[in-house]
């Protein structure tokens, strides 16, 4: 079993960080959960993140909805985090939800990219 020291340490440090998140919204609120949620499309570019899009209910629940963008490093996500706190368009997103309650609840996962081993190991 590989030991998290050397270069494999160094090549796990600087994956690609995604976060998926899972949001609970008020299916009476969803204009304004979209409004929300496409709204950060343009903040994560800005701080040098990659956004893969958001995802409304349709044909299933009606108060599920997704969102995924990734950062080049996990230090690279944390420096985002600490960016919009002071970001005017950040600020108006959050009082966006906190007035409309259009996010009863969110989850936030963390994901990096299954690569495939350099050993040159071939299957059998």
């Amino acid at each position: 079993m590989p030991t998290a020291t050397g270069a494999h340490w160094a090549r796990r440090k600087t994956h690609v960080i995604t976060c998926h998140l899972r949001y609970e919204i008020d299916p009476s609120q969803t204009v304004a959960f979209e409004t929300y949620v496409t709204g950060w499309i343009p903040i994560v570019t800005r701080f040098g993140g990659t956004h893969h899009g958001c995802f409304l209910p349709h044909e299933s629940a009606n108060d599920i909805a997704y969102a995924l963008f990734s950062f080049p490093s996990l230090a690279a996500y944390e420096d985002y985090r600490a960016a919009i706190r002071q970001d005017p368009e950040a600020q108006q997103l959050w009082q966006l939800s906190t007035e409309t309650r259009c996010i009863r609840r969110f989850d936030r996962t963390f994901l990096r990219p299954a690569m495939q081993p350099s050993g040159g190991v071939e299957a059998t």
